[in-house]
């Protein structure tokens, strides 16, 4: 029966989700330098085994192909320096920021036509 279940399980949970490659992108200095370029920045956090940071990577992912001005970094919410600079807590954080400011911050949001319209307002 337990068997059963977790093949059931299986099946049921979108595996591509876990396939994307979640790798800390995040630099200091090329953060601080994308926002002098003015540029929008987006920066999500991560950790292992989200189905939420998943699916928020492969929009942002996609993101940073359609739109021209935006800077995306991702990081381990276990890191941290990182976490600490940015004040993130949880993994799932998505944040923008313009002109060297904090615009904007969400957590959990992985639909593409939200993550979009928050990129939007700031472009």
């Amino acid at each position: 029966m337990i068997k059963k279940f977790f093949t059931i399980l299986l099946v049921l949970i979108p595996l591509n989700s876990f396939a994307v490659e979640k790798n800390t992108t995040f630099d200091e200095q090329l953060f601080k330098k994308a926002q002098l370029d003015g540029k929008v920045v987006v920066v999500s956090s991560w950790i292992k085994y989200c189905y939420s940071c998943a699916s928020q990577m492969k929009v942002l992912k996609e993101a940073k192909k359609d739109f021209d001005n935006i800077e995306y970094f991702a990081f381990d919410v276990t890191n941290k320096q990182i976490s600490s600079l940015l004040n993130v807590q949880y993994q799932s954080t998505l944040l923008i920021f313009k002109d060297n400011k904090e615009v904007y911050r969400s957590i959990g949001e992985t639909t593409q036509k939200e993550i979009y319209k928050a990129i939007n307002s700031f472009i």
